[in-house]
């Protein structure tokens, strides 16, 4: 019955055949009218590919620091140094926290913050060593491919040698932020001071060949149009065929308040629940046979409209607990 129906579609027909779609049938996803038969193919898909399980990690998200040598269109997270709010914890402090969070249960730290212009390379290695010490069996997810990016111009380190000491540290994985849109003619638009979409690319897969599986996000719902969110989709496809290392796919939905883009007129309004489910769909036909978990950013979708996503090719449930003065920021 569904082969029957999707059949109007070529793109949705080749999906269900387990087919791998080109650029064409990822723009054609978007613009086909409607969107149940786009989601009854990829909840299909999601089946065949996880069942019916939905997954989660019990994380407790942390900010580091929120001084940020960037600024970038879309965040409204970053502060200067010298601002009234701006803060850096220290290791002790981010222990304490840690541990505080595995007595809730947390069984993952997330740790990511700005692009601090003064904090050494030894600051992360020790953060990553106290939480180690304290909490043995924590998994400590840290620092997106961005930061260490920073890290390498800052230090005149090379990426390789940054992971290879953070991974010594005791780092298990990278967090999936910093990828925002990857294609230039948006990227430049979005986002200020940090690395190219090409750059983040290759320090994910540096990170991969040294055994540091990441995730991967995509920022959506800001100046993007479809073949943006389609080519973004397509790079990471490319790159999970050569390392394998990507873990979840986490498309995030734009927050508007406080930011560049907003204030500037770029982005008046918040994109549609219907665009939101167009985008997990696309995501996990896209991405069939390379990626198996498609994330569902809940907090930013609400709980109903998070259930749905669920029937529209999304199996994993991202959540993260905040304590303290931690905030959230625009990647995950």
């Amino acid at each position: 019955m569904l082969e029957s129906l999707a059949g109007e579609s070529r793109a949705l027909e080749r999906a269900l055949a387990g087919e791998e779609l080109a650029r064409a049938d990822g723009e054609e996803l978007f613009s086909l009218e409607g969107i149940h038969m786009l989601g009854a193919v990829a909840d299909e898909a999601r089946r065949r590919a996880v069942g019916d399980a939905v997954t989660f990690v019990a994380s407790y998200y942390m900010n580091y620091t929120n001084v940020c040598a960037a600024s970038c269109q879309m965040c409204a997270f970053y502060r200067k140094a010298g601002d009234e709010d701006a803060y850096t914890l220290s290791a002790g402090q981010i222990a304490s926290r840690v541990s505080a969070a595995a007595s809730m249960g947390a069984t993952e730290v997330h740790i990511v913050g700005g692009f601090h212009p003064k904090l050494p390379l030894s600051y992360y290695e020790e953060m990553i060593r106290s939480i180690k010490k304290s909490q043995p069996r924590m998994h400590v997810k840290a620092l997106t491919a961005a930061e260490v990016f920073y890290l390498s111009a800052l230090t005149k380190e090379s990426v390789r040698e940054i992971l290879s000491r953070l991974k010594d540290a005791g780092l298990d994985t990278l967090p999936g932020g910093g990828a925002e849109i990857l294609h230039p003619d948006v990227r430049g638009r979005v986002v200020r001071g940090k690395c190219s979409g090409q750059e983040w690319l290759d320090t994910v897969e540096e990170a991969h060949r040294q055994g540091i599986r990441s995730n991967v996000t995509m920022l959506y719902g800001h100046v993007e149009r479809p073949e943006h969110v389609v080519d973004h989709l397509l790079r990471v496809r490319e790159l999970q065929k050569r390392t394998g290392g990507f873990i979840t796919f986490i498309p995030l939905k734009f927050s508007l308040e406080n930011t560049e883009l907003v204030r500037e007129g770029a982005v008046t309004s918040e994109c549609s629940s219907i665009y939101d489910l167009r985008v997990i769909a696309a995501s996990r036909l896209m991405l069939a046979g390379a990626i198996d978990n498609i994330s569902v950013y809940w907090v930013a979708y609400g709980k109903k409209l998070a259930q749905v996503a669920l029937s529209h090719g999304g199996s994993d449930l991202s959540r993260s607990r905040t304590l303290g003065r931690s905030q959230r920021a625009s990647s995950s």
